[in-house]
């Protein structure tokens, strides 16, 4: 039953019972019946999910059963009334184009289910994002309304008015005088709330219950010219053929922040008489259930949408979901197994008792009724164009029927012939005792019994080794079959070179005995060593061995060894991809770790042995005689040969620059004691008075330098001071001097006139840049030398706003104020700052005297423990240097922005930060008030390390206006705006 992999004489278990024995013709081919995907007789045609596009399948199969709406759009004139010439592809132009062909293939189409993509995609919906169904529907009728006005025909122009637009009417009342107020309003849908409700009547009465305008809220009458006491409510004017009833199921969660689905159930019953809600009594008004709309799911974030819809020919209901159609039994409407799968079962709600011709349902979102009629339903004909496109496509589908057809006609016979060849070659393949045998791929073998795929020409070069016969490693990859069937398949499939009784390699076979007599001999001579090596070398017999490789020398070797043995393996040429992989993998190792061979760890860059006694020992003649049979070609050092000449004279020299940096830095720093410290310094704020010239060097150099002073042995020295980045290219300065005492003083340092003298003697300067105070009767002035280049300046300070303005992934602060009392920016950190945050701070922190090794020495551990715990200090203090990070206090938290982000999507990010939602979010900045949702950050004047303020409203109670914010502000949450608002 299973193959023994390592026996070349074991032919069971490689696929051969799949042919053994009498097949089933269907096993020969894995193509469907092409008639599966016919349409029967009387159904309808279904319509395939192009990922997430159920919602747009139940609308479609809706709209579709309205033969009003679909007669109006045959009427419709297109481009190619007259006729689509029959080389060339149909591609609709516009929205009812596309909507009319649709309708065509539905009605006519002889395939089970059509593709709707070319109508999605010219409504730019994304077929992998589920959209908010309702907001769909209305969006749709819109723009479908909109084309149609453009009609010339009446019936066309108007249908979608006549269909599904009806009217009311916003009635204000005054309590005082009895004005009323009325403002008429069409409608599509009603809108209908059903939180706390079970019956579908009560939403509509709840949708129309008068509402009073009392204390804050009273109405300004005209007639009273003053605010008084009234009531509101909606009127019903007019109702259109088809009444739309969505029913309120996504609703805005204040908690959570995210749309959430009511899964309670309402009752609603096939005729709806709207009579009692109409405010003139004197029409009809009785409707029947013509839809239902489903929504299959616990989230309001995602789930499947299937449609009930009623035949309006024959009165029949059908379940509509996607590709499937199902017809309902006796004429009447099955919710089933939809109402079972809307919540978890741990909070499963008892279905209320329905009455003959009523339902209930906890997952419909939108009910459909139509005018009970008295007439004979409508005919509706395909416009001739319309039905010579659908015959087109008729016929391409019976193309492909037959083409799949004889495809599997093909494939039935090919698996026959395949059968009997099979059934023949497996009998005779075992080879028998004595006879001519071959060696052949148990892959190729495999594939020539899997039905699936058709052999290939036999390749052996994968099994060759480096003599071009058959490798010893490779048997248990290969079987051994007689010679009948090999001359069989190298005549029907060809390929090569046939391995048969001569191709086994005896050279390699000895040269896999000689490299394990090597390997067994190894563990032998490593003891050998290492008691060879407990010797004392006495005299000049030794030999110099790096003790690195002395501690690795048995593993070289048998890497070594190894390296051989897969050299023997992989050294023909025409090897598979595996092994060149293998080849190229092993060589970009070496190249990665740069290995050393034995003893070359001691040898120097000059090829001589180097200078440092420490990394090498001498071993005895006889210990080195061991060690050279395993790496002969390893440097040979006696142990009386002297060290490499040129590295001694380096070591020296090194020694001597050492001393002489050591020397420079212990100079520069007595010299400049005051700048290394950064102990009184002058300050161009407050001007000292004991001069009137102060010079000023980068700030860059003094860091360099001190870096040098404190490691003179690591860091190379400073032997010049470029003052040429502090001036434009004109050789003006480019700061002023008031930008020096604020933002641009962290890029310059001070220096007096004393050290300025000590300064030139020491360090090459480039160009002096000097500051001087005048002091006359109209005040003192100060000028630089060299003077202000006002146009570089001008440039840099565009380039720096440019910067702030079109910046990406910056980080700013969002601090949440509380009574209008905000947090004061010296509070308390942040409990849950990093240690390593807080250690980075307070390295910033340290006057600069105290990361010096020499100044910890001197002064012991208590100043320093003392400063360390100023870790909040903003101000500048006499030896520490201002921290520039921003400090996050409590309520405040640190959001990743970019410059072109807009308003409305930081808000976004600050509601799932702190929970508030956007329209309770006012936001301010250095006392600006930020409301423009649309503006970009940059274009608001957020700039990286800016505080935001934020003030929460009180939370409101009014979930109808969350819910609409929400569809706004949260387009990436799942329901998306449609690409329709594009149109």
């Amino acid at each position: 039953r299973r193959n023994c992999r390592g026996n070349p004489n074991c032919l069971v278990g490689i696929g051969e019972h799949v042919w053994l024995g009498e097949i089933d013709e269907n096993s020969f081919h894995n193509i469907d019946d092409p008639n599966c995907e016919r349409r029967k007789k009387n159904a309808f045609v279904g319509l395939t999910n192009l990922g997430a596009t159920c919602y747009v399948n139940t609308f479609l199969q809706m709209w579709f059963l309205n033969l009003e709406l679909r007669q109006a759009l045959y009427l419709c004139p297109s481009a190619c009334s007259d006729g689509v010439p029959k080389d060339t592809d149909y591609e609709p132009q516009s929205i009812c184009e596309h909507l009319q062909y649709l309708f065509a293939l539905l009605q006519n189409s002889k395939r089970r289910y059509i593709d709707p993509s070319g109508f999605v995609k010219a409504l730019g919906l994304d077929t992998a994002q589920q959209q908010d169904a309702q907001e769909f529907s209305k969006l749709f009728m819109s723009l479908l309304e909109d084309t149609l006005s453009k009609q010339k025909n009446p019936d066309v122009r108007n249908i979608v008015q006549k269909q599904f637009c009806g009217e009311y009417a916003y009635v204000t009342v005054c309590n005082q005088c009895g004005r009323e107020s009325k403002l008429v309003s069409k409608f599509y849908e009603l809108e209908l709330n059903i939180q706390g409700h079970k019956q579908l009547t009560d939403c509509i009465t709840e949708f129309l219950k008068e509402e009073k305008l009392e204390g804050d809220n009273r109405y300004f009458c005209e007639t009273c010219q003053s605010k008084q006491n009234a009531t509101r409510k909606i009127r019903l004017l007019s109702l259109p053929c088809t009444l739309n009833l969505q029913l309120m199921r996504f609703v805005f969660d204040r908690q959570t922040g995210h749309k959430k689905k009511l899964n309670t159930y309402i009752g609603f019953s096939e005729l709806l008489d709207m009579e009692p809600f109409m405010e003139q009594k004197n029409g009809v008004y009785v409707y029947e259930l013509s839809a239902v709309l489903i929504h299959r799911g616990v989230s309001a974030y995602s789930g499947h949408y299937i449609a009930h819809v009623k035949d309006p020919q024959t009165g029949e209901w059908y379940k509509f979901n996607d590709e499937d159609i199902e017809k309902m039994e006796g004429k009447k409407l099955q919710l089933g197994i939809e109402e079972d799968l809307a919540e978890p079962s741990k909070s499963q709600t008892r279905k209320p008792k329905c009455g003959k011709g009523t339902h209930c349902s906890r997952n419909a979102y939108m009910l459909v009724y139509r005018l009970q009629a008295r007439e004979k339903s409508l005919t509706v004909e395909v416009p001739a164009f319309l039905q010579e496109l659908v015959e087109r496509d008729n016929c391409k589908f019976e193309e492909w029927c037959n083409e799949m057809a004889e495809m599997r006609k093909q494939s039935v016979a090919r698996g026959k012939i395949k059968h009997e060849e099979v059934k023949e070659l497996y009998q005779r393949l075992p080879a028998e005792a004595g006879s001519p045998y071959d060696f052949i791929s148990l892959e190729w073998l495999q594939k020539w019994l899997d039905e699936s795929t058709p052999p290939k020409p036999i390749d052996n070069t994968a099994c060759l080794c480096s003599h071009g016969k058959l490798h010893p490693d490779k048997i248990s990859l290969m079987k051994r079959i007689s010679e009948y069937v090999a001359d069989f398949f190298y005549r029907r499939y060809g390929g090569g070179p046939r391995l048969n009784v001569k191709a086994l390699c005896k050279d390699c076979v000895v040269e896999r005995c000689r490299i394990l007599r090597l390997k067994n001999q190894l563990n032998e001579d490593y003891k050998t060593v290492t008691n060879l090596l407990k010797v004392t070398v006495k005299g000049n017999d030794g030999f110099w061995v790096g003790k690195a490789s002395l501690r690795s020398w048995r593993q070289l070797a048998l890497e070594q060894l190894n390296e051989q043995d897969e050299d023997a393996e992989h050294s023909n040429g025409k090897m598979n991809g595996n092994a060149q992989n293998k080849d190229e993998s092993n060589e970009e190792k070496r190249e990665d770790e740069e290995e050393l061979n034995f003893n070359e760890d001691i040898v120097c860059p000059h090829g001589d042995l180097c200078i440092s006694e420490n990394e090498r020992r001498v071993v005895s003649k006889e210990a080195w005689e061991k060690l050279k049979q395993y790496f002969p070609k390893a440097p040979e050092f006696p142990n009386n040969k002297e060290c490499c000449s040129q590295c001694k004279i380096l070591e020296r020299e090194g020694e001597e620059n050492e001393a002489l940096h050591k020397m420079m830095a212990s100079e520069q720093k007595t010299s400049l004691q005051n700048l290394f410290h950064d102990k009184c310094r002058p300050c161009l704020g407050s001007w000292p008075q004991e001069t009137d010239e102060l010079y000023i060097v980068s700030q860059f150099f003094v860091e360099e330098w001190r870096k040098f002073v404190r490691r003179p042995t690591r860091c190379s020295p400073v032997s010049s001071i470029a003052n040429s980045v502090l001036l434009c290219p004109h050789g003006g300065l480019m700061f002023t001097f008031a930008s020096m005492t604020k933002e641009d003083s962290k890029h310059i340092a001070l220096i007096w006139p004393s050290e300025w003298e000590r300064i030139q003697k020491l360090f090459v300067v480039d160009h002096v840049i000097k500051i001087t105070r005048t002091q006359g009767p109209e005040g003192t002035h100060y000028t630089s030398e060299p003077q202000l280049c006002p146009e570089c300046r001008e440039g840099l300070l565009c380039q720096q706003q440019r910067d702030l303005r079109e910046y990406t992934q910056a980080t700013v602060y969002v601090h949440k104020v509380v009574d209008n009392k905000k947090v004061m920016k010296d509070a308390a950190p942040e409990l849950n700052v990093s240690s390593s945050e807080a250690e980075e701070e307070r390295e910033e922190n340290k006057p600069e005297g105290e990361q010096d090794p020499d100044f910890n020495q001197a002064n012991g551990g208590t100043k320093r423990q003392k400063l360390s715990q100023q870790s909040y200090i903003t101000y500048q203090k006499q030896g520490i240097r201002r921290s520039t990070r921003h400090r996050k206090v409590r309520g405040e938290k640190a959001l990743l922005v970019s410059a072109n982000q807009t308003l409305k999507e930081l808000k976004i990010q600050i509601m799932h930060a702190f929970s508030v939602a956007p329209f309770d979010q006012n936001l301010s900045i250095d006392g600006k008030i930020l409301s423009d949702d649309t503006a970009t950050l940059g274009s608001l004047g957020v700039i990286p390390e800016s505080v935001i303020l934020l003030k929460a409203d009180e939370p409101i109670a009014d979930y109808a206006a969350m819910d609409d914010v929400m569809q706004v502000c949260m387009p990436e949450e799942g329901f998306k705006g449609t690409g329709l608002l594009g149109h």
